[in-house]
């Protein structure tokens, strides 16, 4: 299987890995016009599991290091894979609900809330699983995202009272516990891994391809049930009958599952790169995703249109404070 080899690379892993986490939801933003977030999940996830199984069969099935994806799923440890499927479960309950937060509220927020929040409380999980990295430099850089969530969060509500819009504290508070929960899927995955060796795994343990697959699979059982109870009972607006999945067009199904391909990319790509740069870091700087979105969300979607002149300096500051944060988080793993 494909090994990374030098902290560089994988640290050029992560960072694509913050840009697919990103970038993923301007799919569904593309179609929120007509199509309803709950029916673009189906898609999303089915992108999910199909890029889990294309990376295992090829990145994770050539060359001389690790083991082979079949071989490797056979003799894994049952705990192993029981962990890496609840890890998908307690992901996809943590997305569905930043979905809906994207939906209500915007990019430029629920990701800087949502995201930005199971970065602070991630780190500290994963460092306290495999404690690589410069300590005071990480947490450091976990303060100032912290404080760049804070800022985010008073910006949007200034901008909100500003425009008239209804229900900021609701997303906002969406956007938290999906937060909360996100930070805490990480290490399902990790304990069913071998990080300190992917050449050559313990016995019973996984590579990272085999735990995306497993992981991946654990999203989409989950979410027949998640995005069923959804469907029947909406955060917002009508319940919505299984049928109307089944009039969406070929473009709009299309798009929900490249959604899904995106954030698979980026999930891989961490997945390969903890063994290198340790958890903690791979997922905080994955999880730097909150700036990509925020700036999708600013300059492309323009969420945040008509700000008074104090709202857009909160924004900058906001900015000023993920890229410093981030700026340390890579520090502290040399």
């Amino acid at each position: 299987m494909f090994i990374v080899e030098s902290y560089s690379l994988a640290i050029f892993f992560c960072l694509i890995t913050m840009l697919c986490w990103g970038s993923w939801a301007n799919t569904q933003k593309l179609v929120a016009g007509n199509w309803r977030f709950e029916l673009f999940y189906w898609d999303y996830v089915l992108g999910i599991l199909l890029f889990s199984l294309l990376g295992a069969f090829t990145l994770g099935s050539t060359g001389a290091g690790g083991r082979a994806f079949l071989p490797d799923l056979q003799q894994a440890d049952f705990a192993n894979i029981r962990s890496a499927f609840a890890g998908g479960i307690v992901f996809n309950l943590a997305n569905i609900l930043l979905t809906a937060a994207i939906a209500g509220a915007g990019m430029a927020v629920a990701f800087p809330v949502g995201i930005g929040l199971a970065l602070v409380i991630g780190v500290i999980l994963n460092f306290a699983l495999a404690a690589k990295g410069n300590a005071t430099l990480l947490f450091a850089g976990v303060g100032l995202v912290a404080l760049a969530i804070i800022i985010n969060a008073v910006a949007y509500g200034k901008h909100s009272g500003s425009t008239g819009k209804k229900g900021v504290g609701k997303w906002i508070a969406i956007a938290v516990v999906a937060g909360i929960l996100m930070s805490t899927f990480y290490p399902f995955i990790a304990a069913g891994m071998d990080l300190a060796n992917f050449q050559s795994p313990a016995a019973g343990k996984m590579t990272p391809y085999t735990a995306f697959v497993v992981f991946a699979a654990g999203i989409f059982a989950s979410n027949l049930l998640f995005n069923a109870i959804l469907m029947r009972r909406p955060l917002e607006g009508a319940p919505i009958p299984f049928s109307a999945y089944f009039r969406g067009t070929p473009r709009v199904h299309l798009t929900g599952i490249l959604g899904g391909c995106i954030w698979g990319l980026g999930n891989l790509f961490n997945l390969i790169a903890s063994g290198k740069a340790g958890p903690a870091i791979s997922y905080g700087l994955g999880q730097g995703a909150t700036l990509v979105a925020a700036l999708w969300g600013v300059l492309i979607w323009k969420e945040f249109k008509g700000a008074t002149h104090g709202v857009r300096k909160l924004v900058t500051a906001m900015f000023i404070l993920f890229v410093a944060g981030l700026g340390l988080i890579i520090a502290a793993g040399r």
